[in-house]
């Protein structure tokens, strides 16, 4: 088990170390790989970075709990993300090499050509806070898979995976992290298809899994018990909230600046198939584990579900495969762990400091400190890899994608409303949490519709101005 997993990572190393005989030795190749990565390799990457050590271990624990209603988060999760793909994507692409900028916050600010430093800074600042807390999430997954497995300390997974998300970054940036994703991302689909086919054939097939799971009681119910209103009503809520989940896409750094480094805009079409062949597969396949984890592991009350993924390989895979399936869980922790620590180290470099930094030595030095923090905030962190992950999704989102929204839509707000908007979404979203209403509601929905609702207030104020100004004598 442990030689099939050591393997694995071997592997993926490699491939990361290996991409650095195609480095240039410029920020630009660091952060961007020079806008050359192929649609294929665009695709698999957004996916895997995408689907994280929250998918085998948030996603599969909240499924073990919520049952058949937690298929409403993964409809509204991925048609809100196709939705924001149509007019965001090829859109941020286009303003990259047009603004010159490295980064996702400087893309952003500087989109009509024209600088506007204070919003780089707050985005910034916004971003290395919240990428932070995402990758100590990740961290924190894989040393909880090595636990159960291997009942190693859980300082020491998250130690291994930081040291080698360390050694292939400092190889290759992004794109290191690129080719690394797309490895994981097959491995990542490979763990979870045997997983599922090997479960439901030890329950004597498809037919009879279902009876195991109608026989608990409320599992197999399509809306969730504690709903803010009955039935259908309260369940399409539930769904619009997590659609909003998946908009929430374009305000994730560390996944938007893999389609900001394909080679060729006119090829954004194929990257977009390969990642929703990948990521509806493999979205589909561990809301099934999930399920099924619940019929393996029925003591609900005294058990971590966000372990049921590893305990229930243990229980039914030889050694071998146990291995694959956590090196699996592992893969989709480093994939999105190096993306986050990239963003961090990007916001650093490029959105906080007042030069920006053009010497990639720097760069590294800089990527080595910030992977340093988040390994020590995992190892400081009690809260779970869901709840962990959500936050900060949200916040990115609520602070980014109402902004990034506007502008690809064409509008032009002013430096302080879009400051204003940027932070107000924030606040919005993270007041919904600290209410604690995001049990029936996603928080980014309210954050991102209140920046959205602030920018397009603005803009009709600003030309209804115009018009009059125009209209008088």
């Amino acid at each position: 088990m442990i030689l099939s997993f050591l393997c694995f990572l071997l592997m993926f190393t490699l491939v990361g170390v290996l991409s650095a005989k195609k480095s240039r030795g410029t920020k630009q190749d660091y952060y961007l790989a020079s806008s050359t990565v192929q649609p294929w390799l665009v695709g698999l990457s957004a996916v895997a970075t995408n689907n994280s050590g929250y998918m085998f271990i948030g996603v599969i624990g909240y499924t073990y709990v919520a049952g058949l209603s937690s298929v409403w988060l993964m409809l509204g999760w991925i048609s809100g993300d196709y939705l924001a793909s149509r007019f965001v994507h090829a859109r941020l692409r286009d303003a990259a090499p047009r603004t010159g900028e490295v980064s996702y916050a400087g893309v952003i600010s500087n989109w009509y050509g024209k600088r506007n430093s204070a919003l780089q800074r707050i985005m910034g600042l916004i971003s290395l806070s919240f990428l932070l807390v995402y990758a100590s999430a990740q961290l924190v997954a894989g040393s909880k898979a090595l636990h159960v497995l291997f009942d190693w300390p859980i300082w020491a997974g998250a130690t291994l995976s930081a040291f080698l998300v360390t050694l292939y970054c400092i190889a290759g940036g992004i794109r290191a992290s690129i080719w690394t994703d797309a490895a994981q991302s097959m491995v990542m689909v490979l763990a979870m298809g045997l997983l599922l086919v090997i479960a439901t054939s030890s329950l004597g097939g498809i037919d009879q899994a279902l009876i195991e799971m109608s026989a608990i009681d409320g599992f197999m119910s399509w809306f969730p018990d504690d709903l803010p209103f009955p039935g259908v009503p309260g369940a399409l809520l539930f769904a619009a909230s997590w659609l909003f989940a998946g908009l929430s896409i374009i305000g994730q750094p560390h996944v938007m600046v893999r389609f900001m480094a394909l080679n060729d805009n006119r090829k954004m079409n194929q990257a977009r198939r390969w990642y929703y062949a990948w990521y509806v597969m493999f979205y589909a396949m561990a809301t099934a584990v999930g399920m099924l984890s619940r019929v393996y592991l029925s003591d609900a009350a005294s058990f971590d579900a966000e372990l049921a993924l590893p305990v229930m390989a243990q229980a039914l895979f030889p050694p071998v495969l146990v291995g694959l399936v956590l090196a699996g869980i592992f893969a989709a922790t480093m994939s999105t762990a190096d993306s986050l620590v990239l963003g961090c180290s990007a916001a650093i470099t490029h959105d906080l400091l007042p030069q920006n930094i053009e010497r990639t030595s720097v760069m590294k030095g800089i990527t080595v400190l910030v992977t340093a923090f988040a390994l020590l905030w995992a190892l400081l962190n009690s809260q779970s890899v869901f709840s962990l992950v959500v936050m900060a999704w949200s916040g990115l989102a609520s602070a980014f994608a109402p902004l990034l929204i506007i502008l690809c839509l064409g509008g032009k707000p002013g430096s302080g409303v879009s400051i204003l908007a940027v932070c107000s979404g924030l606040l919005v979203a993270l007041g919904w949490r600290m209410m604690g209403w995001h049990d029936f509601a996603y928080e980014g929905m309210p954050g991102i519709l209140s920046g959205l609702l602030i920018l397009s207030g603005a803009l009709f104020l600003s030309r209804r101005k115009n018009a009059q100004l125009t209209q008088s004598p």
